[in-house]
């Protein structure tokens, strides 16, 4: 059986800074000096629980008091959902028009490419080759802030008749300055290989007799507005077989071959670098990215021995696929 060599996926580390909170978790059922606080907003701490754990003996579970955080042990984050949201921003909400009769247009897209998508009406979908980590606060610049909002003297009558409270207090877990870490990956068998085949349940669309030359060709265009330097070739075959496969069942559907990975895999790692987040009165942005060009067999070997890492392009990409 043949082995497959060459590189396997192009992982990232990703350094940012920012100030504040970006990715609120909203109001958290705590207590306060004995009193229970159902108005106190938390961001997305990592490994949080607001729960202390102690049960009394009516089955009631006892709440952590508002300041009772270690920033240490429970580290802001920005969720990677989040963050997808973000990187993929200008096509944010172009996939709720996706149908049947235009996913070429949506294929030949940084969304279908790289994001991935589902069209829930005929079920085609594109697993995206693209994993991002949470972004993980390394600082803990945390604190715990009182606020007021006031109204008038005058508050008014309720529906029943009552005064209407005219002030209210609420509390906040805010931050200073921060900065993040976060991993990425690029999975080449999932960038190189479109499915347009129903035959395993993945087909990225559904194509008739004689459009899939066309297709390729819509998609090789897209690839090469990307970077002009490079000259992608996508190519179309009815019967695309997974190496190692044992019936050699195939697919039909279409194939990048190294430059177009290449300009995809740069362009990507291009909007991960330029990502910058302004929200809730906050702000991040990625100061730094390093890449390793990854042909071994250890996932993320970036995170755990940097002398491993690849900095440049030294192979060609992996092939998993081959034409029967």
């Amino acid at each position: 059986m043949e082995k497959v060599t060459g590189i396997k996926s192009v992982d990232f580390k990703i350094t940012a800074v920012g100030h504040g909170v970006v990715n609120w978790n909203g109001p958290t059922a705590l207590s306060h000096e004995g009193t229970n606080v159902d108005n106190h907003s938390l961001p997305k701490l990592r490994g949080y629980t607001n729960l202390t754990g102690s049960i009394s003996e009516k089955g009631f579970k006892y709440k952590k008091d508002i300041t009772d955080i270690d920033f240490k042990k429970t580290p802001l984050y920005i969720s990677q959902n989040c963050i997808r949201h973000h990187l993929f921003r200008d096509q944010a909400f172009d996939l709720h028009y996706a149908a049947d009769k235009n996913l070429t247009t949506v294929l030949a897209s940084m969304t279908g490419l790289i994001r991935g998508y589902v069209v829930p009406s005929s079920q085609c979908k594109r697993t995206s080759p693209l994993m991002l980590e949470d972004f993980i606060d390394q600082l803990g610049n945390g604190n715990f802030e009182q606020m007021g909002r006031s109204g008038s003297k005058d508050g008014g009558k309720d529906d029943k008749g009552d005064d209407k409270k005219s002030n209210s207090f609420f509390s906040k877990t805010t931050f200073g300055d921060t900065e993040y870490i976060s991993y990425g990956s690029i999975s080449i068998e999932q960038l190189q290989f479109i499915s347009l085949d129903k035959k395993f349940d993945r087909a990225s669309m559904v194509i008739k007799d004689g459009e899939g030359e066309g297709i390729a060709e819509t998609v090789r265009a897209f690839i090469q507005s990307l970077n002009s330097d490079l000259k992608p070739v996508v190519t179309f075959h009815e019967n695309y077989v997974r190496k190692g496969t044992i019936f050699e069942e195939g697919e039909v559907g279409l194939l990048l071959d190294n430059d177009a990975i290449q300009a995809l895999v740069e362009y990507t790692v291009g909007m991960v670098s330029e990502l910058s987040i302004r929200q809730a009165k906050s702000y991040m942005y990625v100061d730094k990215v390093e890449i390793d060009y990854n042909d071994s067999s250890k996932m993320m070997r970036i995170k755990r021995d940097v002398s491993t890492v690849s900095e440049q392009a030294e192979l060609d990409y992996a092939i998993y696929f081959y034409a029967k």
